[in-house]
């Protein structure tokens, strides 16, 4: 399927996700190009969740468009810095495929790191989402280093990241709001220092590429203000020996039929 891109955008792609389901206008070579990450981190949602969600750096939209092609009584708000990027996710929402879901969805230009009132100015005030997800650059600035500008500011971790990304979520979550992250298990130390005595019950699912290796990332979710322990949960494991493809319920995450925390 094919979509004209704005005036003066990069070359684009629109790919389908949720088997269908949704349609994503993305760059094709420039910045970052959503897949499985955002997949799995829209599956953190439960499916009976009915309210608001922030997708902080949502580039093109996948990961909030996911949680509202499976969640029937969700909205989502795609917050994304990059105007690149939020043109692409505006191109999403008026991609025709994309009808169904464009009065669920709206794509807010801001920066999630800001504070006080500047970011309740930017749009997203406190206490008004039930749930924040993100998928944040992770990448430490010596990996996969690129000369394309976009892609890097996408994909290669600030200092400070993770703190300032939650911090904002803990601000603009209601009581008892949720959060997930999708990130690399190295970063795992981080995130639970950045969590820590702001959410709780916090709950993790190491992803392998086969059962056999070890886990490439980690989505860790959690409450605002709960005190529960930590759980670590069953890992979801992708790929088998003998399968090219994705073993059963990872294919259903990918395709929004099932969750990753099995709610």
């Amino acid at each position: 399927m094919t979509a004209a891109a704005p005036a003066g955008a990069p070359r684009h792609t629109v790919d389908a996700f949720h088997r269908g389901r949704f349609w994503l206008v993305q760059p094709a070579d420039a910045g970052h190009r959503a897949g499985m990450d955002a997949m799995m981190l829209a599956a953190a949602i439960p499916t009976d969740f009915a309210g608001l969600v922030a997708d902080f750096g949502a580039g093109a939209g996948a990961a909030g468009l996911a949680v509202v092609s499976r969640c029937e009584g969700a909205r989502a708000t795609l917050v994304e810095r990059s105007p690149e990027m939020a043109t692409f996710a505006e191109a999403s929402l008026a991609h025709p495929a994309n009808q169904h879901l464009s009065d669920r969805v709206t794509v807010l230009r801001a920066d999630v790191t800001l504070t006080g009132r500047a970011r309740s100015a930017a749009g997203l005030p406190d206490k008004q989402f039930g749930f924040v997800i993100m998928n944040p650059p992770f990448n430490a600035g010596e990996d996969r280093a690129t000369p394309d500008a976009l892609r890097r500011e996408a994909h290669v971790m600030e200092d400070g990241l993770f703190e300032a990304w939650v911090r904002s979520a803990a601000a603009v979550v209601k009581p008892r709001g949720g959060i997930a992250i999708i990130a690399r298990p190295e970063s795992l130390a981080v995130i639970l220092d950045a969590l820590a005595g702001r959410f709780g019950n916090t709950e993790i699912v190491p992803v392998h590429p086969r059962a056999d290796q070890a886990a490439i990332r980690i989505v860790v979710r959690g409450l605002l203000g709960a005190r529960g322990k930590l759980t670590l949960r069953p890992p979801l494991v992708l790929h088998d020996a003998s399968t090219k493809g994705l073993l059963p319920l990872a294919d259903a995450i990918a395709n929004g039929t099932a969750t990753l925390f099995g709610d």
